[in-house]
């Protein structure tokens, strides 16, 4: 039997069946999913969870659903136009209000709900469950209202999974591993109610729901829990609270974290950080998700030795933790950092490339005593993965290494030729893109001053910056898991 042949005979096979509780629940969840309204309310329950690795699997979700929309409502149903299927065999209790006009081949319903369940799926399995029901759930209900033939809605599901898988393969999903679990592990002081520990909370870091300093004081009664006010001198207010400690503890963005580490270092005080920012790149590196993950870690005891990354600045010694960059790059991770929890990481960097490569001149630099035409330059404390544009996280922090990552302006077509490649997931090949690995980097700026960004802050102008690890620090950190 030819598969149209197969697809008329299962379509009216399903609306030969009576279904009277179907009929009620499936009709209503299809108009739910009209224009993805459903998918971003599932988004946004996620996203008001708090929990990272829930954002994560919402930003993903919504990057899939983005990507397999346009294959199915452009050029799928432009190459099949299949007619839709004769309502007349369809109950009037199952029958859409506004039955749809356009090809029925692929179902672009479908499409989205699978793209947006294999998202969640691929960050955070468990929460998939539901997703994945629900989103099972989508694609029975077009072939329940008569929208879709039941192969419509197989090649919907086919072309939204594969939207998704697509995406990971240039914004692949955090590794499972807790990074630091391989460091050495650190001597620090174990403090179950908290004697001996220091932590300055930046409310205005993240959400700012002042929620934080409160649970912290609830955990741990004995520690001293100083709230940053809108005036305070944040370096002045932790070198204050780490001469009176034995352990100093920041809750706040990376930042104020960045900030923390430097005086930690100076003290040689083991660091406690607790996620208090939007993103909480460091913290999440350290397998700490959650406030309850950072206050177990100093009940218990669980630390490791982590790189401090610093950088002489025209003669000045600065620290990071995480990035620091040059040119474009500074630019375009302000710009993906604004759009990202709109569109989700991944295009909000392709986005943000675009704009950044457009607008920007590139800078003239010596580069360990090479002079170097770029438009962009970025350095990680340690080497990121993935090995692209979209450095997300660290399989070892103290590795000894900085992970240096530039684009080559005197290619020819650089610009396109980079952009292109970020989209098809080839970064690696771009003869445009180099990346190499080394324990020091020398820059010496041929424009004039630029900014240095260092893990989200942005500098004064310089000429000179010198790379090299600035020490290591004891670090509390996740558990195994």
């Amino acid at each position: 039997m030819a598969w149209p042949r197969l697809d008329d005979a299962l379509f009216a096979r399903w609306h030969r069946t009576e279904t009277p509780r179907l009929d009620r629940v499936l009709p209503p969840l299809s108009r739910a999913a009209d224009h993805g309204v459903l998918w971003l309310g599932v988004a946004g329950a996620l996203w008001a969870s708090g929990r990272p690795e829930l954002r994560r699997a919402a930003l993903r979700g919504l990057g899939g659903l983005a990507l397999a929309s346009a294959a199915t409502n452009g050029p799928g149903k432009w190459l099949t136009a299949r007619p839709r299927p004769a309502g007349d065999v369809v109950t009037v209790a199952r029958r859409l209000v506004r039955p749809p006009r356009t090809s029925s081949f692929p179902s672009g319903h479908s499409a989205s709900a699978a793209a947006f369940a294999t998202g969640v799926a691929l960050e955070q399995p468990a929460a998939a469950v539901g997703v994945g029901v629900l989103a099972a759930g989508v694609a029975a209900s077009r072939v329940h209202t008569g929208a879709h033939y039941p192969g419509d809605v197989l090649a919907g599901l086919a072309v939204g999974a594969l939207a998704t898988y697509g995406l990971a393969r240039v914004w692949p999903p955090r590794s499972p591993v807790d990074p630091v679990e391989r460091a050495p592990a650190a001597d620090v002081p174990v403090a179950p109610d908290g004697s001996g520990v220091s932590v300055v909370v930046n409310a205005s870091a993240g959400d700012g729901e002042g929620e934080v300093a409160a649970e912290i004081r609830a955990a741990l009664p004995a520690a001293s829990v100083r709230e940053l006010g809108p005036d305070d001198d944040v370096p002045a207010v932790l070198a204050e609270e780490a001469r009176k400690a034995r352990v100093i503890g920041v809750a706040g963005g990376d930042g104020t974290i960045n900030a923390a580490a430097a005086v930690a270092l100076e003290a040689d005080l083991p660091l406690l950080v607790i996620p208090g920012g939007t993103l909480n790149h460091f913290a999440r590196d350290l397998g700490l998700s959650s406030v309850e993950d950072a206050l177990a870690a100093v009940r218990t005891g669980e630390a490791g030795w982590v790189d401090v990354g610093g950088v002489e600045v025209d003669g000045e010694r600065q620290v990071f933790l995480n990035t620091a960059s040059l040119g474009g790059y500074a630019e375009m991770v302000r710009a993906r950092e604004r759009m990202e929890q709109r569109l989700g990481k991944w295009p909000a960097m392709v986005v943000a490339l675009g704009r950044v490569l457009r607008r920007s001149d590139p800078v003239e630099l010596r580069i360990d005593g090479r002079d170097r035409r770029v438009w962009l330059l970025f350095a990680g404390n340690c080497v990121y993965s993935p090995p692209g544009s979209a450095p997300s996280w660290r399989d070892r922090l103290d590795d000894g290494l900085f992970d240096v990552r530039l684009v080559d302006a005197t290619q020819p077509m650089a610009r396109t030729r980079l952009v292109t490649a970020v989209l098809t997931g080839r970064l690696e090949r771009c003869p445009a893109f180099e990346a190499w690995t080394t324990e020091s980097l020398d820059v010496e700026s041929r424009s004039g001053a630029l900014r240095l960004a260092r893990d989200g802050e942005v500098g004064d102008p310089a000429r000179t910056f010198r790379l090299g690890k600035a020490g290591r620090l004891r670090v509390y950190r996740g558990g195994a898991r």
